[in-house]
């Protein structure tokens, strides 16, 4: 699939005005904790009040669903075309975020966080007698985040690093071994309208290795948490989601990549003194550039299921 931007930049622009205007036309949540925040884990505890807090847990923005190379933790598995590198893959993927500080606002949930993030995303070949590890991907950035009220934006800049498995290079005619490895600034805006949250930005890459991998990125999607849940007594929450995360990248020509998630998530019923952990089991799509590093002029296509978590 692929599509061609004409003016990028303007697009990106007039996405970011109208996510804000969005945000100053939207009703407010009369109730902060029934807010879409409340729901993603930005409102997270009952502490939450104004002032500098050093350390805090979690983020004031909310955790992106559908997007393949989001900070988070997983298991899933994967049936896709992918010739070149797996039919049927286990990926699975560990992260987490270490926040300096957050200076917090009078509203349950706003505020601006400075912090740490990195990850580790591997593949496997599930049909490998040995389970072959593929590609391996390693992110570290500085993502500076910000709320208020239904408004919600993340700056950030981070290093990816990318690796074949030992394995796969000793395979019959592997794929040329060479250094994949960029760092990217990347800007978000996000918007919240209910049970609905828009978000769009892009990216630009530097210190490109190699040069072909795509200088721009522009990046949006949709979410859908509602108000309507299931509750497990005093044990657990369970609610529906579902999030649809495009991204095109500028290579050659535009390149167009959507992936889509839904299922439900399992988090606790109310917020308590400490954040608390949360898991999801999702359904996924994606057709696009490949998200693997060592891939990432492959055009792939998969179905999978995978099982999400917070550490």
């Amino acid at each position: 699939m692929r599509i061609r931007f004409s003016h990028c930049p303007a697009l990106t622009l007039a996405l970011a005005a109208s996510l804000f205007l969005g945000n100053s036309a939207g009703a407010q949540d009369s109730d902060p904790r029934e807010s879409y925040a409340a729901r993603c884990g930005a409102i997270a505890t009952i502490e939450d009040g104004p002032g500098y807090r050093p350390l805090p847990r979690g983020d004031v923005f909310c955790p992106l669903v559908a997007d393949p190379k989001a900070i988070r933790s997983f298991v899933s598995y994967q049936r896709g075309d992918a010739t070149d590198f797996a039919k049927d893959i286990i990926a699975v993927g560990l992260g987490d975020q270490f926040a300096f500080f957050r200076v917090a606002g009078r509203r349950p949930g706003d505020g601006v966080q400075l912090g740490l993030s990195g990850g580790i995303f591997a593949q496997f070949d599930a049909t490998s007698a040995s389970i072959d590890l593929l590609n391996a991907d390693y992110l570290v950035g500085l993502p500076l985040s910000i709320r208020r009220g239904a408004f919600s934006a993340r700056a950030r800049v981070y290093h990816q690093s990318s690796h074949l498995g030992d394995e796969f290079l000793l395979r019959p005619e592997p794929p040329e071994r060479e250094n994949v490895s960029f760092e990217s600034a990347d800007l978000l805006i996000s918007t919240d309208i209910g049970a609905i949250r828009a978000y769009g930005g892009g990216e630009y890459f530097f210190n490109r290795e190699p040069v072909e991998i795509p200088d721009k990125l522009v990046h949006a999607g949709l979410e859908l948490r509602p108000r309507a849940s299931a509750r497990l007594g005093n044990l657990a929450l369970a609610t529906l989601i579902a999030a649809v995360d495009v991204k095109a990248v500028n290579d050659s020509s535009w390149r167009l990549g959507v992936s889509a998630r839904a299922g439900f998530e399992i988090g606790r019923p109310g917020p308590g003194s400490v954040q608390a952990r949360r898991w999801s089991l999702l359904a996924e799509f994606y057709d696009g550039p490949s998200p693997y590093g060592k891939f990432h002029q492959s055009h792939i296509r998969f179905t999978g299921l995978g099982f999400h978590f917070t550490l």
